[in-house]
């Protein structure tokens, strides 16, 4: 890569702020002094994934991904380090000094490219194909589902040979390696059959990014066969959880909100109807990365997923995932038929237009779905009914949006509205929460996975995180232990490196800066342990229910220490071992009286 100087790298972090940057891909909410939001590296329901502005760095406690602003454009937006320092240089007005690249950094950046390349030229090749007399039967599906020839060339959409190996015969014409083109995840490579297509006998549909790169395709097969439809794996320049198909249209739109459907005729045939604003998910259910890349382009979806079971179910699936990215949404009736296209050639755009105008609010949706549970005729069934909405209404952190909710339901379901009120009330009093106001935000518990990360760590390596955490929190803590504890005390390796950094940080009156540790640290492991380092939770170390901070300190430092002689006491001389042994009973005993700082 190229080079860039401590001090460059420092600057460019600096001016930008982790909470800012963040913010502009995860919905967040400031909890105590740091902000939580959905993890978009990994699926989960409850948000565990950190962000501090005092510390600069995001830890997720669900999946253990950690590092500072740098490290997160590089593991969200598939950058590498130079284009992710690029990148937040430009979002500073920061000029970075011209650079030449390192071989390796210009290998990976050439195979990047490559595989773009290969990406358009089989685009353009299944467009011919599908133009041709080879692509008839691709065309008169494509014509047969009622697309125009503008849409078509709109889309770029195009036919896969019958032949298994035609793309790869054509693209080694071209003069690309079996290695590369394995990597673009258009070709396997058999060593007794040679190369075969990922993609043959398919209507195809390109898949390009926000900025309008070929990164991937899905087909359709013509005729019989398994499956139906196919995707491009995951490759370097393709993640299908964090990219929509049809978004680098849709960005354009003047409309507000974003249209999401499932399939891809369903964003096309929206599309050829004049709604320029549909995406769809990638063969896959939509996840919380996918919701913070819409987030990046609006704040209002409108679902118009198929009207069956399945659709149903995915849509309930998606309105929680959303919501907690800060996106509104609603939901729209395509019945009596099952999804967009087909809705698009019976109705046509006016009746839909007018279908998003009546869309309906989310939550009323998940109620209406949710009453199919419920027998309404029985009284027992009733009150059931109605414990279950109370129990999702206080989902909601405001109380605005609880007493909102909570009126709009009554009203739709003719509940008396006081008794729904009430019956909330005693669930938030049962559940140790307030009406009145929203509950009190706290620091998430490490997730299952995450503690069995810690797990994986003896006691002292925890206790020496547990320390480290603490001084990035409250720097008064160093200057109290300091006489106790120096780098030494940390096992070798990473973590007495960055207590090195992070005392030698304090002493030069830097203050704490973790987040420029971790700049220190090249590879992606080792910056997710320093993030780990700095964000260890005290349950796991310390006895929580003491009030006094000095206590829990006193005994993670004698932890610490005694650990620490212990060790130097095994690799001493045998003749030096009594006297270290007096020493260090002295030390523990000095460390034992002493009154740690605590907060008043």
């Amino acid at each position: 890569m190229p080079f860039y100087s401590d001090e460059i790298i420092e600057q460019v972090r600096s001016s930008n702020d982790i909470v800012d940057v963040i913010g502009q891909y995860v919905h967040l909410k400031k909890k105590g002094s740091s902000y939580f939001g959905l993890c978009p590296f990994h699926n989960e329901k409850s948000p565990s994934f950190s962000v501090s502005r005092q510390k600069q760095m995001y830890y997720c406690f669900g999946c253990g991904a950690g590092g500072n602003v740098i490290r997160f454009l590089m593991d969200y937006e598939n950058l590498t380090f130079p284009e992710a320092l690029q990148e937040l240089a430009s979002r500073s007005g920061i000029e970075l000094p011209r650079q030449e690249m390192t071989a390796e950094a210009r290998r990976e950046a050439d195979r990047k490219s490559q595989l773009l390349e290969i990406n358009k030229l089989a685009a353009k090749y299944f467009y011919s194909l599908l133009h041709s007399e080879r692509g008839k039967r691709a065309m008169d599906y494509f014509i047969g589902r009622e697309l125009s020839p503008e849409t078509m060339q709109k889309f770029g959409l195009g036919y896969s040979d019958q032949y298994s190996d035609d793309l790869y015969k054509y693209l080694r014409k071209q003069g690309y390696s079996d290695a590369i083109l394995k990597d673009s995840g258009l070709v396997t490579i058999d060593e007794v059959r040679g190369g075969r297509d990922k993609f043959w006998n398919r209507a195809m549909f390109p898949i390009l990014d926000a900025n309008s790169k070929v990164i991937a395709f899905g087909g359709r097969v013509m005729g019989e066969g398994e499956p139906k439809y196919l995707n491009s794996p995951e490759t370097p320049i393709f993640n299908k959880s964090r990219n929509l198909f049809g978004l680098y249209l849709a960005k354009k739109t003047k409309r507000k909100q974003f249209i999401l459907c499932e399939g891809y005729m369903d964003v096309i045939a929206l599309h050829q109807a004049g709604f320029d604003n549909a995406v769809a998910s990638l063969g896959t259910a939509l996840t919380s990365g996918h919701a913070a890349l819409i987030k990046r382009y609006t704040d209002a979806v409108y679902l118009s997923y198929d009207s069956d079971g399945a659709g149903v179910k995915a849509a309930l699936r998606a309105i929680p995932i959303l919501r907690e990215a800060g996106i509104t949404c609603k939901i729209i009736n395509m019945r009596p038929y099952k999804d967009p296209d087909e809705f698009m050639k019976n109705l046509g755009p006016e009746e839909y237009e007018k279908r998003i105008e009546e869309a309906e609010n989310s939550f009323l949706f998940s109620i209406r779905m949710m009453e199919a549970d419920f027998d309404m005729n029985d009284p027992a069934g009733k009150t059931a009914f109605q414990k279950a909405i109370a129990k999702r209404i206080l989902e909601f952190p405001e109380e605005i949006e609880r007493n909102n909710y909570i009126e709009a339901v009554a009203l739709a379901y003719q509940f008396p509205i006081d008794s729904l009120r009430q019956l909330v009330v005693h669930l938030a009093a049962q559940e140790g929460s307030g009406i009145t106001a929203a509950r009190p935000a706290t620091r998430p518990k490490a997730t299952n996975f995450a503690k069995q990360q810690l797990n994986r760590e003896d006691g002292p390596t925890k206790s020496q995180m547990l320390l480290l955490t603490w001084i990035a929190e409250d720097v008064a803590i160093y200057h109290d232990i300091k006489n106790y504890i120096s780098p030494e005390d940390f096992n070798e390796g990473i973590l007495r490196q960055v207590a090195a950094a992070l005392f030698a940080q304090i002493e030069a009156g830097e203050g704490v800066n973790p987040a420029k540790i971790s700049s220190s640290f090249t590879e992606e492991e080792q910056q997710r342990q320093v993030a780990k380092m700095f964000n260890t939770p005290v349950a796991e170390d310390a006895d929580t229910s003491a009030k006094d901070l000095g206590k829990a300190l006193k005994e993670t430092v004698i932890r610490i220490k005694e650990e620490s002689l212990e060790r130097q006491r095994k690799a001493a001389d045998p003749s030096q071992q009594m006297k270290l042994l007096r020493e260090q009973k002295d030390i523990i005993a000095s460390l034992k009286k002493h009154d740690f700082y605590h907060r008043s």
